[in-house]
């Protein structure tokens, strides 16, 4: 199960041995984590805990790490460059737009 809040977005699992829900922030490197027993109160632990590091931050005069922008450099090979190029001009679409289609269908979204 995933839950986004302020742009973070969480995992949750059950912890059979402690019965307890676990979650964890996964777009950032920073830990953030929140626990519950029940899913009526997943929601709101899990915003108290983006809450809270926001405001730890803050406090601590440190920028919080912002979750993932979307955006991110690839380097490549000028003909792989090329190819790239030339199955989006032959899909009619823009090259960002070709490699977003490409990823998803390998990421499964």
């Amino acid at each position: 199960m995933n839950m986004t809040y302020k742009g973070y977005t969480a995992t949750v699992e059950f912890d059979s041995e402690a019965d307890l829900l676990h979650g964890q922030v996964i777009n950032t490197a920073d830990v953030i984590t929140f626990q519950c027993r029940s899913v009526d109160d997943l929601e709101k632990e899990f915003h108290t805990s983006v809450d809270d590091y926001l405001a730890f931050c803050e406090q601590e005069g440190d920028e919080p790490e912002k979750p993932f922008s979307g955006q991110f450099v690839v380097r490549t090979t000028p003909d792989i460059h090329r190819e790239i190029f030339i199955h989006a001009k032959k899909s009619g679409v823009s090259i960002n737009q070709w490699l977003n289609d490409q990823l998803a269908v390998l990421t499964h979204t």
